[in-house]
């Protein structure tokens, strides 16, 4: 296995990434997009670790969160085991979203798919299934 498979994997999808961006309008900013993404990802978090996960203050986080909030795509409550603090959700509003952007991205990608033989799409559809376990995999806590 080559060495410089995972800097060449991250790379590729930048640039699948900043292709899909360039071809389409996207019903809320990448940006928020991404932070949707997580909190559908974590179910529920709180605004410190979306900064952390984010790499950016907590300040710029509680802006986002509030731009979301403000759309109706993520709601706050109260932290049950800390009453300082809040949980943001994401709502069917956000939900429905962030689909509608992973769908729009998609079609910009599948004119580029569809000039793929058969033989590459089977292999990109089994390589989306490896990375799917790989994440997976980084993601599920150690027993």
């Amino acid at each position: 296995m080559s060495s410089t498979l995972g800097s060449d994997l991250l790379a590729v999808v930048a640039r699948i990434n900043r292709l899909a961006n360039q071809r389409v309008r996207m019903p809320v900013p990448f940006a928020q997009a991404r932070l949707l993404s997580t909190i559908e990802d974590k179910g529920e978090a709180r605004i410190s670790d979306l900064a952390a996960l984010d790499h950016c203050s907590q300040p710029t986080m509680t802006t986002q969160v509030r731009r979301l909030e403000d759309a109706g795509m993520v709601t706050r409550t109260t932290d049950p085991k800390d009453a300082r603090a809040v949980l943001i959700r994401i709502t069917p509003d956000g939900v429905a979203a962030l689909r509608q952007a992973r769908a729009d991205r998609g079609a910009a990608i599948d004119p580029h798919l569809e000039r793929l033989s058969d033989a590459d799409r089977a292999c990109l559809a089994q390589a989306v299934g490896v990375m799917r376990r790989l994440i997976e995999g980084a993601t599920t806590p150690s027993s």
